[in-house]
C-alpha cells in the first residue's frame, strides 16, 4: 500500500466512478499499474542498493549508461535516461566531482560532450551492479520464472509504443 487506500480500494472506487463510460479498464490497470510498479521498484532500489553509496536513480541510470556505451554523448545519456539535458548536466557535475565521470569535448565535433567512467566508476559499478541485479531478482520474485521473458517483452512493446525518437 503506497497511500492512504490499498490499490484494491482504489481499483473498485475508480470503477464505480467510470461507470457508465466506454473506456478500456484494463488498458487503464495496466498503464496505472506500470506507472505504481517503476515508482515502486525505484524507490526500493534507492532505499536499498543506492542509497549505501549515496546515489539516486538518476546518478546510477548515468552511470549506467556510461558504464556500457563509454565513451558516450551527453545527448544518448539523456535520452537513454529519459530525463533532460539540465538535469543530466546537474548529476554530471556532482559525479564528476565525486571522481566517478569524466567530461570532454568530443575530437570530431567540439560542440558535443563525452562522458566516460573514471577508474573509480569502474570499479563502483563492478561492485554495485551484482547488489542491483539481486535486488531486480528480489522485485520480480513473484513472477514464475517461466512468465518473466514474456513479462519483458510485453513492458517492451509498451516502451515501443510509446517511443518518440
Amino acid at each position: 500500500m503506497a497511500g492512504e487506500h490499498t490499490l484494491t480500494e482504489t481499483e473498485s472506487a475508480v470503477a464505480q466512478k467510470l461507470d457508465g463510460l466506454v473506456l478500456d479498464f484494463e488498458a487503464m490497470a495496466i498503464a496505472s499499474n506500470l506507472f505504481r510498479a517503476a515508482n515502486a521498484v525505484r524507490n526500493h532500489m534507492e532505499r536499498t542498493v543506492l542509497a549505501p553509496h549515496d546515489l539516486t536513480w538518476t546518478a546510477f541510470v548515468v552511470l549506467w549508461v556510461a558504464w556500457i556505451w563509454e565513451p558516450v554523448e551527453t545527448r544518448t545519456i539523456a535520452a537513454e535516461g529519459g530525463f533532460s539535458k539540465a538535469t543530466l548536466s546537474g548529476v554530471l557535475t556532482t559525479l564528476e566531482g565525486r571522481g566517478l565521470v569524466s567530461r570532454s569535448r568530443s575530437e570530431t565535433d567540439g560542440r558535443l560532450v563525452m562522458v566516460k567512467l573514471t577508474p573509480a566508476g569502474r570499479r563502483l559499478m563492478k561492485k554495485l551492479f551484482p547488489k542491483f541485479n539481486a535486488e531486480e531478482r528480489f522485485v520480480v520474485a513473484n513472477i514464475k520464472p517461466k512468465e518473466r521473458a514474456d513479462a519483458a517483452d510485453m513492458l517492451r512493446a509498451i516502451c515501443l509504443a510509446v517511443k518518440t525518437d
